[in-house]
């Protein structure tokens, strides 16, 4: 070999040696960037606490407005004038054959009992609302909750399984952070001394904070990849349908007694074929894009507005106003913080501003003798209607 192939040689060993250095210390660094990024995201602080609390709200909205419609019906839906469907007998739902989850199918059959069971369950789901002692009642919540929805499974639907699901996540998450009643007694001092059982009562931590953190965010995880996979699971079982493909899907339930509640909105809506298929294949469309559309701002607002309106026009057009509901509060945790933050802010300030413009424009009070000393001006409302998260 000449002087200058071994030349050549070295120089080609050295070259590739630096440059399979390099690519070892880019990649071990971007490794230790992501396990850094990855480890702070999940254990430095709660995330999303404004938007699981607005999932929190809804849901227990949801569930207050299916009791509250069902009322009437309740017998015959769910309790004693079911008994004809055979589910008494023998359950199409394995949960009434778990003794946790039978409470409802016990009483099924005795009317006092059950509406009972009925009223407590609807005031539970105000509780979860207000968020009032959480730690405590979101349990019974669930247990109670799935108790009763399960008894009648043919009235049951998707909504149903992803508000279940997404409540027994919950309970691993710190649903009560902000605009709950617990979050107002976290900030009374005296409930955050005495012993742990005290402090655990008064929701206050008695577990180190990492690990709240990490199970409070690991919830998020686990409630975003649920949610991802229904809508991208949804969107290809709905592009393998025949319907779907030649764009007329929506048109075939909305025609329907059960599922046109709008006829003469139904049949406005469907009377142009194009109409028709820009909103089957959009949907399809939204759903398949939905996880990837979460990856980056612009993009994920333009599918939040999108997924929203969907949800909306199953509510108005089909009926279905508590699986929309449930589907919403769960994507609710896809907003970021900053944004509901200015929202509350947006909101209790024209809450002020028309405080204010009440007591400008309102009755002006008696006229007082002449010579009589006058009382002091009273506090701005401003000041009185200040508000704290």
């Amino acid at each position: 070999m000449t002087s200058r192939a071994r030349t050549f040689a070295r120089t080609s060993a050295r070259a590739t040696g630096t440059l399979v250095g390099d690519l070892y210390r880019a990649v071990a660094s971007l490794v230790h960037r992501t396990l850094t990024w990855t480890e702070n995201w999940l254990v430095g602080a709660k995330r999303a606490r404004y938007g699981l609390a607005v999932t929190r709200i809804l849901l227990g909205l949801t569930a207050l407005g299916l009791l509250a419609t069902n009322w009437r019906t309740r017998y015959y839906a769910f309790g004693s004038g079911s008994v004809w469907n055979g589910e008494a007998a023998q359950p199409l739902s394995d949960f009434p054959q778990i003794p946790l989850f039978s409470i409802f199918h016990r009483v099924a059959l005795n009317d006092w009992s059950f509406t009972i069971l009925y009223i407590a369950l609807a005031w539970l789901a105000i509780l979860v609302t207000l968020g009032w002692r959480m730690k405590i009642v979101l349990p019974i919540f669930f247990v109670a909750w799935t108790s009763f929805i399960e008894m009648n499974d043919t009235l049951g639907d998707q909504g149903d399984n992803m508000f279940r699901i997404t409540l027994l996540a919950l309970l691993f998450a710190d649903t009560a952070g902000r605009w709950s009643l617990d979050a107002r007694r976290r900030a009374d001092t005296e409930a955050q001394t005495g012993p742990w059982l005290r402090r655990a009562w008064n929701g206050e931590p008695w577990v180190p904070a990492w690990l709240t953190n990490l199970c409070h965010n690991l919830v998020l995880v686990a409630v975003t990849c649920h949610v991802c996979f229904v809508y991208a699971s949804g969107a290809l079982f709905k592009a393998g349908g025949a319907p779907w493909q030649h764009g007329y899907a929506i048109y075939n339930p909305l025609q329907t007694v059960r599922f046109g509640s709008w006829p003469e909105l139904s049949d406005l809506l469907t009377a142009w074929a194009p109409v028709v298929t820009i909103i089957s294949w959009s949907s399809i469309i939204l759903q398949m894009i939905f996880p990837l559309a979460l990856l980056w701002r612009p993009s994920r607002v333009i599918a939040l507005f999108g997924i929203t309106s969907f949800h909306i026009g199953i509510a108005v057009l089909m009926g279905l106003p508590w699986f929309s509901l449930a589907m919403i509060a769960i994507d609710a945790i896809f907003i970021r913080d900053v944004t509901w933050r200015k929202l509350a802010d947006r909101i209790s300030e024209a809450w002020r501003s028309a405080r204010d413009q009440n007591g400008e424009t309102g009755e002006s009070p008696p006229e007082e003798p002449d010579g009589a000393d006058s009382d002091p001006p009273d506090e701005p409302a401003r000041a009185r209607a200040s508000v704290t998260h």
